[in-house]
């Protein structure tokens, strides 16, 4: 028996199939758009002065933005060392193959950056905002960073956090937090989905952190993909959504 879809004129399926096209481009069109846009702002941080300067825990530091081709050698030699402080011990053997790429991806032209650097009390007192990002450049104490970038991701437009490091001195005492909200609030700002990340599962101090900030493990993890997969890799990707799209490609996997 044929079926009623087998039954539409032949020219009204052509009409359909031309209009499914041309919306998915549209789509499309829209999403590169964003990105682009994204993208070109100079300063994400700008955006948001609240978030400057941390100062709890007894601890004093202010915020820079950078861009990936344009990092200093000792920027770039810091985070080579932060990374390797971090996470040789979660990557285990996998760490040095997994180090040459971390090198090449920190210096992309796409890889966004926020530095954290910290000051004493005095300096602080004794300096505007916009005098103390300038004495980063100058020999500031650098004690962290995020590198994200703007992607797509099962056709969601996203930042994607590609490292969030902190010296371990510094870890437990909300920084982390008060980034990833830093984060949250340039992927709204930018009209982002969602913000994407991965974790190592033997990294279980930042599963924790993540789960902390509501960020589940997302439908294309391998574990979610295949679970037979997912059992032999050692990382989980996670994910937080801000619009009901997102949530349904990203989380729920429709």
């Amino acid at each position: 028996m044929a079926t009623a879809e087998n039954k539409r004129p032949r020219s009204s399926g052509g009409v359909e199939r031309r209009s499914s096209r041309k919306e998915i481009l549209g789509k499309k069109k829209a999403i590169d758009e964003l990105i682009r846009k994204a993208v070109a702002v100079k300063d994400h941080l700008a955006q948001f002065p609240d978030f400057h300067k941390y100062e709890r825990s007894g601890i004093s530091v202010y915020l820079e933005s950078g861009h990936g081709n344009r990092l200093s050698l000792p920027t770039r030699k810091y985070i080579q060392n932060l990374l390797k402080v971090n996470m040789e011990g979660p990557y285990g053997s996998e760490w040095p193959s997994e180090e040459k790429i971390k090198y090449r991806e920190m210096v992309a032209p796409d890889a966004r950056y926020i530095f954290v650097w910290q000051y004493t009390t005095d300096h602080v007192a004794k300096n505007s905002m916009k005098q103390d990002v300038g004495a980063a450049r100058n020999g500031g104490h650098l004690l962290g960073f995020v590198h994200y970038r703007f992607v797509v991701e099962e056709d969601v437009p996203v930042v994607y956090v590609y490292e969030l490091q902190l010296d371990p001195s510094f870890h437990g005492k909300g920084l982390g937090k008060f980034l990833m909200q830093l984060i949250e609030l340039i992927a709204c700002k930018s009209q982002m989905g969602a913000v994407v990340l991965t974790v190592q599962k033997s990294n279980t101090a930042a599963m924790a952190f993540y789960n902390n900030l509501r960020y589940v493990i997302s439908s294309t993890s391998p574990s979610r993909v295949d679970p037979l997969i997912g059992i032999s890799k050692s990382y989980e990707i996670l994910c937080k959504t801000f619009e009901s799209e997102a949530k349904s490609k990203l989380e729920e996997g429709d």
